[in-house]
């Protein structure tokens, strides 16, 4: 007799939950739908028995669905994991600061390619960076980072100073002309700038060709210095004139405007080659 009541229990309990997989199995089917389906099952529970301080299996089962149209995670994504770790002692990158050396144990960090040169001396995204001493803050990162300072380091810490020195370098340079640098923040912006593309307006090539002839023809250090101011002259409106147009996002006249530049600055080097 007792066989035959366990028996019965157990198959009672296979039956409901043999229901209760049948009303769950429908990915397609919306949460209101398959609540009424599970309310209007006899088989299964309801929510008070499922409050009750005993519970059958089927509430348990019921405790654990899973609905696709929801999503049930452990824990959020932290913004700490997402930040960058020293690989010495795996202290968090500061927010502030770009992580070339770490504040807690010095150690130099390897070359992070999302970093651009305007994060590298704590300057904004902009062409027009005023009266920044530019020289100043690459001298303090290379007191930290030339690969004659760190000759006591291990290999793997030199071969990282040895990639941001090199970095900041490049940086220094590319920031501190005004042609570089408009050529960078296109870059950024997602324009590539051919330097080599020639520009077909006649007038322009006329003069360029004559200021040339004249460079040529000059010997005295006075003529070739009045030309160089010339030259500096029209640099400075060109200057003006790309950041007007990368301020209104006209992308093709900022182009243009390099591209005149290019040919003024060429001037000036075979200027200086000449003095």
């Amino acid at each position: 007799m007792l066989k035959t009541k366990l028996r019965t229990s157990l198959f009672a309990v296979l039956r409901s939950n043999s229901a209760l997989s049948s009303a769950i199995n429908f990915p397609n089917v919306s949460n209101s739908a398959l609540s009424a389906q599970i309310s209007s099952n006899p088989q299964l529970p309801s929510t008070a028995e499922c409050s009750r301080p005993w519970r059958s299996t089927a509430c348990e089962l019921l405790d654990n669905l899973r609905f696709p149209s929801r999503c049930f995670c452990s824990r959020s994504v932290e913004a700490s994991d997402l930040k960058p770790r020293c690989w010495n002692c795996g202290t968090l990158a500061p927010t502030s600061a770009v992580f070339l050396v770490c504040d807690s144990c010095r150690s130099i960090q390897p070359v992070d390619q999302s970093v651009d040169y305007f994060q590298i001396f704590g300057l904004e995204k902009e062409y027009e960076i005023g009266d920044v001493n530019l020289e100043s803050k690459y001298k303090d990162w290379q007191k930290k980072l030339h690969p004659d300072l760190v000759h006591s380091k291990s290999d793997k810490e030199r071969e990282y100073a040895a990639e941001q020195s090199a970095r900041v370098i490049d940086a220094y340079r590319t920031l501190s002309k005004p042609l570089s640098r408009a050529i960078y923040i296109l870059k950024l912006e997602g324009v590539d700038v051919d330097e080599e593309d020639t520009i077909s307006e006649p007038e322009l090539l006329n003069e360029i060709m004559e200021i040339r002839e004249a460079v040529e023809d000059t010997s005295g250090s006075q003529g070739l210095n009045q030309i160089q101011s010339q030259m500096q002259e029209k640099l400075n409106h060109w200057s003006n004139t790309f950041a007007k147009a990368l301020q209104n996002r006209r992308f093709n006249d900022a182009v243009s405007s390099v591209q005149r530049m290019t040919y003024y600055e060429r001037v000036k080097e075979e200027i200086t080659k000449k003095l």
